[in-house]
């Protein structure tokens, strides 16, 4: 309980941190991490539960007479809330749909599907073969990793470091390949940031800034030597990090606002973007040139794009609730449109992201999705094309927000596996995806607007979070 009440604390003075000192925002960075470190200080010691409620309303009554109320305050969130669960219930009948029949998928089934798939001469291919069959009972793999609970596990609820740079919203924030120190940003204000977060003090190494508008997505190359990004102002580009330095501009076959970008996995000479004018466009980075048949069209805006781990199959999510999956030919760069899915039509898809194991025990090729329907929806990829069935549900705000949500990075032998997203509700959720009943597992407070983007560094010691204000927090794992 101590450690709620820290987080509801925290979460209150973040909501009315904007309003200190506007003409000196380092002290507002410094106050807020300040007041991070006196909460943790303070969370051990035994405290009347009522004493600690009333000390929140008091506190909050006395930050709303210093400041006025603030734009994202509880009680303006209140129709906002209403306006929420109304558009999910709307939602629920589209999404339904793709709930399997008999509900609960069990190893049984697994079993009898695959064996039926045999039968018939349609089993599936060695990519989605059972592989190990899933054990809920591993007592002694989950002793090989001191027998944590998920819970445990994700425990974070320090600030490593707080970054306030950017005069914007911070739409991306992403973690260097297998790198637990380099961490980036790219903003609404046309700049990119690259940062140092280890040792301290955490540092701003370099910022990018010959975008000459918004900067919509980015992505680190395999090497970790440079930098895709997409822009506003109709280009993307590519960036040489150690020098800081633009080294070629791509511009849109279109002309058209560029909203996402993505290296090709196996081959990152081959980049995949996708426009304000719903088409997906396959270039050569080398040659700066539109591949031959690499290019096709969603139904809607681009807003976001992700690789399989095979780098076989490509998914875009558009503004119109709608995820295509295509073919993607690794010698010629060639797009073949495969599936359409409807996650809920007229609700903008703003996240994508694709694993193909759960956990090291349960190999279940999945698909992580955010859209604008109050809900993060984890699907089961269910063939070789891309094909989609939800799988899971997990309740979070999000109804405009342009929210994103990602798998942790690590696999272990714990019973469990967890996913990370944001929330316009000013908070980081941690969902257990194989728990039935109560699957968030932690839940993080600190920022003053909604989070847009969220991302683990390659060893889970460190998470950024950034959200719609500009603000980066890097927080640290708690020890046990």
């Amino acid at each position: 309980m101590a450690g709620v009440w820290q987080q509801q604390a925290l979460a209150l003075d973040a909501r009315f941190n904007a309003y200190r000192t506007p003409q000196n925002p380092q002290f507002r960075t410094l106050y807020i991490r300040r007041r991070s470190q006196l909460l943790r200080e303070k969370a051990a010691e035994e405290h009347d539960p009522l004493m600690r409620r009333e000390y929140l309303k008091l506190r909050s009554q006395l930050l709303s007479q210093r400041y006025g109320a603030p734009a994202f305050s509880d009680a303006g969130s209140i129709k906002s809330r209403t306006a929420s669960i109304r558009s999910y219930s709307m939602s629920r009948t589209t999404l339904d749909n793709f709930d399997a029949p008999e509900g609960r998928i069990t190893l049984l089934d697994v079993r009898n599907r695959a064996r039926r798939g045999h039968a018939s001469g349609n089993s599936l291919s060695p990519k989605f073969d059972l592989g190990v069959i899933p054990t809920y009972a591993a007592e002694a793999s989950r002793a090989m990793v001191g027998d944590k609970t998920i819970s445990e596990n994700y425990a974070f609820a320090g600030m490593h470091h707080i970054f306030d740079q950017h005069r914007k919203a911070v739409m991306r924030v992403k973690f260097a390949h297998d790198d637990k120190s380099r961490v980036a940003t790219c903003s609404y204000d046309g700049t990119l940031s690259v940062c140092q977060v280890i040792p301290p003090p955490a540092t701003v190494i370099c910022t990018l800034s010959e975008h000459t508008n918004a900067v919509t997505d980015f992505n680190w190359s395999l090497s970790n030597d440079v930098i895709l990004s997409s822009s506003l102002d109709g280009t993307a580009r590519l960036w040489n990090v150690a020098k800081g330095q633009c080294l070629r501009i791509f511009k849109d076959p279109l002309g058209a606002e560029v909203l996402t970008c993505i290296f090709q996995p196996l081959n990152n000479n081959l980049m995949v973007t996708g426009n304000n004018k719903n088409q997906v466009n396959v270039m050569n980075i080398s040659t700066g040139k539109l591949v031959k048949g690499g290019t096709s069209k969603a139904l809607g805006r681009v807003l976001c794009l992700t690789f399989d781990p095979t780098g076989r199959v490509l998914w875009s999510g558009d503004d119109r609730g709608m995820i295509f999956s295509f073919l993607f030919d690794l010698q010629s760069g060639k797009l073949v449109k495969s599936k359409r899915i409807t996650v809920c039509e007229g609700h903008p898809v703003t996240s994508l992201s694709s694993r193909s194991w759960i956990s090291r025990e349960a190999r279940d090729p999945s698909l992580l999705v955010n859209c604008g329907i109050n809900a993060l929806c984890l699907f089961r990829v269910t063939s070789e094309d891309g094909s989609l069935q939800l799988k899971r549900k997990f309740p979070i705000r999000q109804s405009c927000a342009h929210i994103r949500s990602s798998f942790c990075p690590l696999m272990s032998f714990r019973q469990g596996a967890c996913v990370v997203t944001g929330s316009e509700d000013m908070c980081v959720y941690f969902f257990d995806v194989q728990r039935e009943t109560k699957p968030c597992v932690n839940k993080l407070q600190g920022h003053s607007a909604p989070v847009l983007d969220v991302c683990f560094n390659h060893d889970e010691s460190l998470l950024a979070s950034c959200d719609a204000q500009g603000m980066v927090i890097i927080w640290k794992r708690e020890l046990r």
